[in-house]
């Protein structure tokens, strides 16, 4: 049996919590390239634009395995190449990343709104890996699951690179109880508690999903917990993990979450330094054992709705409800 190569450590620290970018020289059975600046240069050139790729060769920016690369060394496949991208400036999310528990092999965050899980598209240096790792000291932090930027709640990261796959094996195998909650408006004519079952497309480049007819891949069980005049505090109970999904069903029943921008409809993208309509939904329990040890485990979240600031955590289900 052959053995997985180990992909070797970056000669780069982490910058703001962000690894470095790791590029492997493919195979140049051609001869296009005479230098690894060549390649460097035909690589990113429409990414980062040639006079860039210039600059970080002359600042030292690309590193390989002995050291700094000026560009001129000789092209050979299977070279690494360690290099930080250029971070565009963001508008910092002005509210802190709780740790509702920490040992040696997790970290469960209380994410605020507004606050991305991991480093994609335009959030990089604003999300809750990066300031965990920068503020807990823990640079090989990663996350056993996402949750969606707008909502807030709990999140799980693993501290250890080889405990991830037992911690993200529970998601995967639907081994962890995950309960919501969520303000919406109160309809007395749906008929509560309900289990949704629907089919839920997310299109790549569309913001919102769909429900369509066919096979469901999507189940949550929806229950009112309180009400008070036109709006209803709900536990949502989901049994899958679909994009959207809690929000795709709470709108299908006619009550769309609380400042939700996607559904019922998509409104326009509100200013970046905006924070004042966070979305009333958030991850309030995560209850598993732990695949380690072990041990059972019961997480809630010490965030609020802004819209129930005083609401009383629920009590948990029992066998039969």
């Amino acid at each position: 049996m052959r053995r997985r190569s180990r992909t070797p450590a970056p000669p780069l620290a982490q910058r703001d919590g962000i690894d470095p970018v790791r590029v492997r020289l493919p195979a140049d059975p051609e001869g296009a390239w005479a230098t690894v600046g060549d390649h460097l240069m035909s690589r990113f050139e429409g990414a980062i634009g040639a006079e860039r790729v210039a600059a970080m060769l002359r600042e030292g920016r690309f590193v390989g395995a002995e050291g700094v690369l000026r560009g001129t060394e000789a092209y050979q496949a299977g070279t690494q190449v360690w290099f930080h991208r250029d971070f565009a400036p963001e508008t910092p999310v002005p509210f802190e990343v709780g740790v509702v528990h920490r040992d040696e092999r997790i970290v469960i965050a209380d994410k605020p709104h507004f606050l991305a899980t991991t480093p994609r598209g335009r959030h990089i240096t604003e999300t809750a890996l990066a300031r965990l790792r920068r503020d807990l000291a823990l640079p090989t932090l990663q996350p056993a699951h996402r949750l969606d930027r707008l909502t807030a709640g709990l999140a799980l990261f693993v501290v250890r690179p080889e405990d991830r796959g037992a911690y993200q094996g529970l998601f995967s195998g639907r081994r962890v109880r995950k309960e919501y909650e969520a303000v919406a408006a109160y309809d007395p004519g749906v008929a509560l508690p309900v289990t949704v079952r629907s089919r839920i497309v997310k299109e790549r480049g569309v913001m919102a999903a769909r429900e369509e007819a066919g096979e469901p891949n999507a189940e949550s069980r929806i229950e009112l917990l309180e009400r008070r005049g036109g709006l209803g505090r709900y536990r949502l109970l989901p049994a899958t993990g679909r994009t959207h999904q809690l929000r795709v069903h709470m709108n299908g029943l006619g009550l769309p979450i609380l400042n939700d921008p996607l559904y019922p409809a998509v409104l326009p993208e509100p200013a970046p330094d905006d924070f004042g309509a966070p979305l009333q939904l958030r991850a309030a329990v995560l209850e598993f054992t732990d695949p380690v040890d072990g041990r059972p485990h019961r997480f809630e979240s010490e965030l609020r709705l802004a819209h129930w600031p005083d609401a009383q955590p629920p009590a948990p289900q029992t066998a039969d409800q």
